[in-house]
């Protein structure tokens, strides 16, 4: 018997070792902003898409738009959302979002902001006050996304 165990738990060692990840994808649209370092807008890998975070740039300029936290934060949904429809998908298949800030004083301004793009079973969400973020925007967010 004991024996038995030991070889039926070998067996399942021996076909999880052999087992092949998911294979791992990159999304990438011109209709949000190109990577601004070695990474990629997304990875899709399996039913999951990882989003990079995006900052507030404007994927036809290239620069960093003007304004305050709404009018960054509105830039940065609409690259997330770019980036997910490169992948047919929508934010609701985001199960998950970081938001990082520069001034946790601005939460509630991008929370009205955040909640016109998630109106019906908003993600999992952390929110992060930070010093800095690239090109010294407001925010940032990444999210993930699943395919049901």
């Amino acid at each position: 018997m004991k024996y038995s165990i030991l070889f039926g738990a070998a067996a399942l060692l021996a076909g999880a070792a052999t087992a092949q990840p998911p294979a791992k994808e990159v999304i990438a649209t011109k209709a949000a902003p190109e990577a601004i370092g070695p990474y990629s807008q997304a990875i899709k890998s399996g039913q999951a898409l990882y989003l990079s975070g995006q900052i507030p740039i404007d994927p036809q300029t290239g620069q960093l738009v003007a304004g305050g936290v709404e009018e960054q934060g509105q830039r940065v949904l609409e690259n997330l959302k770019a980036v997910l429809a490169a992948n047919n998908m929508t934010f609701d298949d985001v199960v998950s979002t970081t938001v990082y800030v520069k001034d946790l004083n601005d939460f509630a301004k991008v929370n009205a902001v955040y909640a016109q793009y998630f109106q019906q079973k908003p993600p999992a969400r952390s929110t992060v006050q930070v010093a800095r973020l690239p090109k010294d925007a407001l925010l940032e967010i990444s999210a993930i996304a699943i395919r049901p």
